[in-house]
């Protein structure tokens, strides 16, 4: 269940301005309803302002009216206060600027580890081009000379999840013992970290 923006202001101001029950005021902000009490008796949040859910979107007030009503009913919050379902679109995925130098050291970590994956699974994964993995690979990429295999997971390029998922589907139909993901070691994660100004 979502709950309101600062569930603990929004507490003090439905205790200090409304007849509803700590249990509703409770499971509206998530809060326990001991707390709820402890508020309206001082105890807790003593210095707080609170936080009208009327003013700000987040309530109704025939929503509240109903649930002073009825000690039973339980508060929702208004429908504009909830926000929007994020779709996560199946396009090329963003790399900051500081990170895209690192996509050859990935990509040739991934071509030594794991040759069973596919340039568009190293695509996707790396978010780079075939043109990018076949210079890597033929080593007529304009940076050779300083490439070196790094784990792209420890350089933030993807998720270990995302490359087991891969390794996995590359592997299908080979034995169980012959599938190997490789998580990176302390070593590697150190070597991917930027380095920070000298002391």
């Amino acid at each position: 269940m979502s709950l309101p923006l600062m569930p603990r202001a929004t507490a003090v101001w439905l205790v200090e301005n409304t007849a509803l029950t700590f249990d509703q005021i409770g499971e509206f902000t998530g809060l326990h309803a001991l707390e709820v009490q402890a508020i309206a008796d001082g105890e807790v949040a003593t210095q707080m302002h609170g936080l009208d859910p009327i003013a700000n979107g987040q309530l109704t007030l025939e929503e509240l009216e109903r649930c002073q009503k009825d000690p039973d009913a339980r508060l929702k919050l208004a429908k504009e206060a909830l926000p929007e379902q994020v779709v996560k679109h199946k396009g090329p995925r963003y790399t900051p600027i500081a990170k895209r130098q690192d996509k050859p050291d990935a990509i040739a970590w991934l071509l030594k580890s794991h040759p069973e994956l596919s340039d568009g699974q190293i695509s996707k994964l790396v978010g780079t081009t075939k043109p990018t993995i076949h210079a890597v690979r033929d080593r007529t990429h304009w940076n050779t000379p300083n490439i070196k295999p790094r784990h792209p997971v420890a350089l933030g390029l993807c998720t270990m999840e995302d490359l087991e998922k891969a390794v996995a589907r590359a592997n299908r139909g080979k034995k169980p013992e012959e599938i190997k993901v490789e998580a990176p070691t302390a070593e590697e994660v150190a070597a991917a970290a930027p380095e920070g100004p000298a002391a």
